[in-house]
């Protein structure tokens, strides 16, 4: 005998999402208030997967299915999600959508500075029009508080919201410190694991990936760190954040480095923005100091770190300040760090797989770590308050401009601490760390022209 379930509870659980049939716990009838979607369909001949959007050829392959008896294609892009096949269905709610507890009300006692209060106008105006809009805010400008009161204005207009940021670091810092500015009105955080994977709420912080796991759910989407990779690659993860935003809805786009169309775009008037060149502190952002490394994967792997590097990490240590040490790939880092330790046993290392990647970072935090190797996975995302930041091996092909630009504006975020120091460390310059340094004296020069920047 089935379990009844009422629609409310069935609302509560599906609305605005995208499921296959055996992730949900409740038995589904030919309700009018459900639609059920083949997972995979057939367009011009080629496979279609209607969770994540794939069309390559190679991210189909055949199985023999117990469920149809036949030979069945399947998605294998999104497979870590449950298994999307020719023969499975996905649901979703399309009866009238749960109402929301709570309220809206922003609860944020700051102030905006003029750039700040400029996007932040911007972003009232897409959420009231369901218009698009793209934010270009140096590192550490605030373009968390920039969104505060345009969120509000959602939630007490009875709108959904969702926050979608590449990086699961950026997920656990950010919903906090929304659902502190908010606390009355639920937020949920959605990441591979996570605990609030089924909640419905109001306001929902996301990484993009689990956005395959909606369609036409929110009202206001938002896109941090839109240059981001994997977002900026993967045209799924792309494909994602549009199936998630309801039909008639606002996109607002944040970065600190827009690409080289977007930037294009902008100059010429075809894409909405506003941009932010001086942090809300008014201090101006630290400039990279280039500083040649010679051969310096050769001296690690002969175990030993090169003079220059050493006695920059050494000064910091004497100095008693916190640095982050950025290394191109996790091979060279690994063979780097028994050498730091011999300095200080309490240095550590970090990259994207390290199980105990949260753990280290909260240490960072606590400063229970003087310095933290790491590759690219902490360029964004994260902020330390008084910190200098180094690049080894700035000529990698991983450090693009807008990874230099980031792993820059690690530095000198805190109005207590604003003036961080950052090193490139390098074996040639290459185009990359010209443009990244280039690209930090504009927008310091930018933010002095319009009264932004107190020196």
């Amino acid at each position: 005998m089935p379990i009844p379930v009422s629609p409310s509870s069935l609302a509560a659980f599906l609305a605005g999402r995208l499921l296959l049939e055996e992730e949900v716990p409740f038995p589904l009838s030919n309700s009018p208030q459900l639609q059920f979607i083949s997972g995979i369909s057939t367009k011009n001949q080629f496979y279609h997967c209607e969770r994540c959007g794939s069309t390559k050829k190679e991210r189909f392959a055949m199985f023999p299915c117990a469920r149809c008896g036949k030979a069945c294609p399947y998605c294998r892009h999104c497979l870590m999600m449950g298994r999307v096949s020719g023969c499975s269905r996905l649901v979703r709610w399309v009866g009238p959508e749960p109402l929301f507890e709570g309220d809206g009300t922003l609860h944020w006692s700051g102030q905006l500075s003029e750039g700040q209060a400029a996007a932040s106008d911007a972003v009232i105006r897409a959420v009231r029009d369901n218009s698009d809009v793209l934010i270009w805010a140096v590192c550490g400008a605030g373009k968390t508080e920039v969104l505060f009161q345009g969120i509000e204005a959602a939630l007490l207009a009875d709108k959904r919201v969702c926050i979608a940021t590449p990086r699961t670091d950026v997920v656990l810092e950010l919903a906090p410190r929304l659902q502190k500015v908010f606390p009355d009105a639920k937020v949920t955080a959605l990441y591979g694991g996570s605990l609030d994977r089924h909640s419905y709420s109001p306001l929902v912080v996301s990484t993009t990936h689990q956005l395959f796991r909606f369609s036409e759910a929110f009202d206001v989407m938002i896109v941090d760190e839109v240059d981001a990779f994997p977002y900026s690659y993967e045209s799924t993860l792309q494909f994602a954040v549009q199936k998630a935003r309801k039909p008639l809805s606002a996109l607002i786009y944040l970065t600190a480095t827009p690409n080289d169309t977007w930037q294009k775009e902008c100059r010429l008037g075809k894409r909405p923005f506003v941009k932010i060149p001086a942090r809300f502190h008014r201090h101006p952002l630290p400039v990279p100091k280039l500083e040649w490394g010679g051969n310096w994967r050769k001296a690690i792997e002969k175990g030993r770190l090169p003079r220059n590097i050493k006695e920059w990490a050494v000064k910091r240590l004497e100095e008693n300040k916190q640095a982050l040490l950025f290394f191109p790939h996790i091979d060279s880092m690994e063979r780097a760090l028994p050498l730091f330790q011999q300095l200080d046993p309490s240095i550590e290392a970090v990259h994207a797989e390290d199980p105990s990647r949260k753990e280290k970072v909260t240490f960072m935090r606590e400063k229970k770590i003087p310095l933290l190797l790491s590759t690219t996975v902490l360029e964004r995302g994260v902020t330390f308050p008084n910190i200098d930041v180094a690049v080894i091996g700035a000529e990698d092909d991983v450090f693009t401009e807008s990874a230099l630009v980031q792993i820059a504006g690690r530095a000198g975020r805190s109005a207590d601490f604003p003036d961080g120091k950052v090193r490139f460390f390098h074996f040639g310059k290459t185009k990359a760390i010209e443009k990244a340094v280039a690209h930090i004296r504009q927008m310091n020069k930018e933010g002095r022209e319009k009264g932004w920047l107190d020196r």
